[in-house]
């Protein structure tokens, strides 16, 4: 058995009405070089054509009785069975070669789990500003709130960040807190940090700007600084959601 086969990666989709992204996403996997080991979307519900569009693309659909990304992806990690394990929101596409980015990643023993460097687009324009902020969060956030453990590697990624590990690393920190409906990637880079260093890999994913388009430029700041400096003080998830809203 090579390399490869012995880090198989597993990509898991958690979707809810994610129709108007999700099929450029599944045929951009699609070219994968070299593929993944399998692509599992997980959803949560939806009301739209997403479990349609995953069928004709043949990517299997596992049901979810319960809406919340925490909750689809904790059932995808349970249901997959590749060694390493990639969570991708469904409006973000990742380079080509990302397979072999992350087993050449977690090759290092020392490395935990890692992400990418998030680059906001939309189809009218580039967020080079947002863009510039998630990349430096990654480092301030830990950073400014958890200083001891950021001299232990850990960097703070988030969903559109395309966090991974290992499998075995997952489970055995009982994976993403399912009562968190926010933050719940940042969450467990706490918890995966006390197995080793987590890392930001220099390599560009692209994620959808449609909350920013959505919201406006200037709430959109409100809302991402207020609840991350809120999230790091220790304010909780829960409460803080109210102010972070769904958009499709």
């Amino acid at each position: 058995m090579n390399f490869n086969q012995m880090n198989r990666v597993s990509i898991i989709i958690p979707t809810l009405n994610e129709a108007t992204c999700l099929e450029r996403t599944l045929r951009q996997l699609s070219i994968l070089n070299p593929p993944a080991w399998e692509v599992l979307v997980v959803d949560g519900g939806s009301q739209d054509e997403t479990v349609a569009i995953a069928l004709s693309s043949k990517t299997p659909v596992i049901y979810s009785t319960t809406a919340g990304r925490s909750v689809q992806m904790n059932l995808g990690a349970k249901t997959a069975t590749g060694e390493i394990l990639c969570f991708l929101h469904a409006d973000t596409l990742v380079p080509d070669d990302i397979v072999a980015v992350m087993q050449q990643t977690l090759s290092d023993a020392q490395i935990v789990g890692g992400g990418f460097i998030s680059l906001m687009a939309g189809s009218q324009q580039t967020r080079w500003g947002f863009s510039l902020h998630n990349y430096l969060k990654t480092y301030y956030a830990p950073l400014l709130f958890r200083p001891h453990l950021f001299v232990k590697g850990l960097r703070l990624l988030f969903g559109d960040q395309v966090i991974f590990c290992r499998r075995t690393d997952f489970l055995e920190c009982d994976g993403f807190d399912a009562e968190l409906p926010i933050m719940e990637e940042a969450d467990l880079c706490l918890k995966l940090v006390r197995r080793g260093k987590i890392k930001l890999v220099n390599r560009i994913v692209e994620s959808s700007d449609r909350r920013v388009a959505s919201w406006g430029e200037f709430k959109a700041i409100a809302i991402y600084l207020s609840i991350g400096f809120l999230w790091g003080f220790g304010v909780s998830a829960r409460y803080l959601k109210q102010f972070y809203e769904d958009i499709r």
